[in-house]
């Protein structure tokens, strides 16, 4: 005889039928499924990674990235051998001095793949490679947070759409692979976020810790993270309604335990984890915020005209993006922009928003969904805000409001949402239900494959059909090409071509990038790189309409005018390669 509970006496027969789970039981079973199909998103994407980049030249700032992680990896040798003069100030300086105008985070990730993963462990054959692969990995972990949230505070299957969208946008597919700043401050941005946002609904006192420290990282990562305090206020503000004035007035106002863990922590974490500003604090932040607020302006082509300063035309972010998000993407996010405004914030009478909703209003399930479509939206405007000035410096095209790329997807995924659902409203024939999701899936996203698989290795010249891909681009004069990376592209005419210890002309690609491609192997040993046409055997030359003058000067001193060998883009010419007869 067995108490009601009880699983019976060893060697019970089981009741027949189906086994009743529990809440709890189902719970963990849809998070450990959600967690599966996450770690399948990455991995999936780090192997698309890893499989192109052997033909993807370096970018300009990846030379100088490449000596800053040896600088810093020679300080970690240091720590280990010598802890008491790896502290001394003039050791900080000689290490962490070099590129101490960007922060330190993501370039000690760099030094220690490569004194581990390359140097030691041997992980990888090129150097470079093992350079790129903290970026790489923190690209793959953005689209499986990209996921989750969406599976959270969507559905599973726009969450599945939320990432993969956000993978095929062809720039973001071509900034995942550098060992640059601009996917992992994506993926710092995106990170904290998610658990700022996670401590807010339920999450407690872990997530808001991690936040605070994650929030340190990011500040550590790029000056990204001076603009997201703003979006937090605003959400804050937005979740707590018209009554927060109120509240405020009379000492009420519930303020999320994140925030005073992000003010606290977050600095102590940026402090600690950036050695060149433990000596002279004051004045080595002071003139890391004068860098950056007073940045350097480069060359940007639009419409035809080449901006070298501001006033920078207004338009640029917007047709920019426009001409290379695929227009599924962005369709479906304006249509998730409208639903999560009317279902957040208004009833809809007449067709028309006819009452803002109140909080109290709303549900418990819907307080949270509006949580998290309100940051979403707040992260998209953010990201964009400095670019509705005319004076913000553009000298990286996209890359400068990509942070923006996942919440865009995110509110895509919402978009999904909504359109599976009135699709599958039409008809109550069991089949639809089922081949609905998988059907829309495909079509919503075999163009935006198709549009990532062409545009490499020329990530930066690839434009959607919305501007008439890459030829259109070019007969609106759009920029073709910058950082010098196309050299990757005719590296094989290069090798082929060059005579004997040949004197190379690299025009915009970076000495310390030329020289890493020699040292992977990409390039020929025993040719001399210089940045002077005279004297050199070989030119190779990018094309940006301010630098026709470059191309001038090799006609004049190869007495040439055709060059040996045309790098292009579905007809575009990209780089081009001269050889002295």
């Amino acid at each position: 005889m067995t108490a009601e509970g009880d699983s019976g006496p060893v060697g019970a027969r089981e009741p027949s039928g189906p086994v009743q789970l529990s809440f709890a039981q189902r719970l963990l079973a849809h998070r450990a499924m959600d967690w599966s199909i996450a770690l399948a998103l990455a991995g999936g994407y780090m192997a698309a990674l890893l499989l192109t980049v052997a033909d993807l030249g370096y970018a300009r700032d990846e030379g100088f990235y490449f000596g800053a992680g040896k600088s810093y990896a020679r300080w970690i040798d240091l720590l280990f051998t010598d802890f008491d003069r790896a502290m001394l100030r003039s050791s900080v300086d000689r290490y962490w001095g070099n590129n101490h105008e960007h922060p330190a985070f993501i370039k000690t990730l760099f030094a220690l793949s490569y004194k581990y993963l390359y140097l030691k462990w041997h992980w990888f054959s090129e150097e470079g490679t093992a350079f790129r692969f903290p970026a790489m990995v923190m690209s793959a972990a953005s689209v499986s947070i990209t996921y989750l949230w969406g599976s959270r505070a969507i559905s599973r299957t726009a969450g599945l759409f939320a990432a993969a969208s956000f993978a095929l946008i062809p720039r973001v597919f071509y900034h995942s692979h550098l060992d640059c700043f601009d996917m992992p401050v994506l993926s710092m941005w995106l990170l904290t976020s998610y658990v700022y946002w996670r401590s807010t609904v339920g999450g407690g006192l872990p997530w808001a810790l991690l936040a605070g420290v994650l929030y340190g990282f990011f500040l550590n990562t790029k000056h990204n993270s001076w603009l997201f305090p703003g979006v937090l206020i605003v959400h804050w503000l937005v979740m707590r309604g018209p009554r927060v004035g109120r509240n405020l007035k009379v000492g009420h106002a519930r303020v999320p335990l994140a925030l005073f863990t992000m003010a606290i922590i977050g600095p102590v974490v940026f402090y600690l984890t950036w050695p060149w500003i433990w000596f002279d604090t004051g004045n080595r932040l002071a003139e890391y915020v004068a860098f950056h607020t007073g940045h350097v302006f480069y060359n940007m082509e639009f419409l035809g005209e080449t901006f070298f300063r501001p006033p920078m035309p207004r338009l640029y972010a917007w047709l920019m993006t426009a001409g290379t998000v695929p227009a599924i993407t962005l369709g479906l996010f304006l249509l998730g922009s409208y639903r999560a405004l009317k279902e957040a914030y208004f009833d809809v009478g007449a067709g028309v928003f006819a009452r803002f909703r109140s909080r109290r209003a709303l549900g418990s399930d819907a307080r949270r969904h509006k949580s998290a479509r309100s940051f979403w939206l707040l992260c998209v405007l953010v990201s964009y805000a400095p670019w509705i000035s005319s004076n913000s410096p553009i000298f990286g095209g996209t890359k400068h409001w990509i942070t923006a790329y996942p919440f865009v997807c995110l509110l895509g995924g919402l978009g999904f949402d909504w359109v599976l659902r009135e699709i599958r409203s039409l008809s109550s024939a069991p089949w639809l239900g089922r081949i609905a999701a998988p059907a829309m899936t495909l079509s919503c996203l075999v163009g935006p494959l198709a549009m990532t698989q062409n545009s490499h290795p020329w990530g930066l010249s690839c434009y959607t059909p919305l501007v008439g891909g890459a030829p259109g681009a070019a007969t609106l004069g759009l920029n073709r090409t910058f950082w010098g990376y196309a050299t990757g592209s005719v590296q094989d005419f290069i090798n082929d071509k060059a005579p004997p210890r040949a004197r190379a002309f690299v025009h915009d690609t970076a000495l310390q990038s030329w020289d890493m491609m020699v040292k992977d192997g990409r390039l020929r040993k025993g040719m001399h790189r210089q940045l002077g046409v005279a004297g050199s055997n070989i030119a190779v030359y990018h094309h940006e309409p301010h630098m026709l003058q470059v191309d001038y000067q090799i006609w004049t001193d190869y007495g040439v005018v055709a060059p040996g060998h045309v790098g292009h883009h579905n007809g575009v010419p990209i780089v081009w390669v001269y050889t002295r007869p």
